[in-house]
């Protein structure tokens, strides 16, 4: 009588097989959201060390003006159309609009 062994492929442990979906699961947030957060979030540290007075901004409130001096954690503004002085947080401001030069 022949003695057939069957090679079968070693079976993965079951408590792996039942959190592996999880796994990918949480791998696929992360390449989706965290990742793309992450990059956004460097790219506005990188825009705020860049600041320099003469930059126009618009703050997280809507403001524009144009930068008068760079404090630690504030910047002074000036507002249009009064020219009034005002100063922000450095986490309040959205975007640089245009350099003072190009808006000329």
């Amino acid at each position: 009588m022949p003695c057939l062994f069957l090679f079968a492929a070693p079976a993965l442990p079951p408590g792996l097989v039942t959190f592996l979906p999880f796994l990918l699961i949480i791998g696929v947030f992360y390449l989706l959201l965290v990742r793309p957060n992450q990059k956004r979030q460097k790219e506005w540290q990188g825009m705020l060390e860049a600041l320099k007075p003469g930059d126009r901004i618009t703050t997280t409130g809507g403001m524009r003006g144009v930068i008068l001096s760079i404090k630690e954690d504030a910047i002074q503004l000036r507002v249009p159309p009064d020219n009034l002085r005002i100063e922000v947080v450095k986490s309040a401001i959205a975007s640089v609009t245009a350099h003072q030069e190009e808006a000329k």
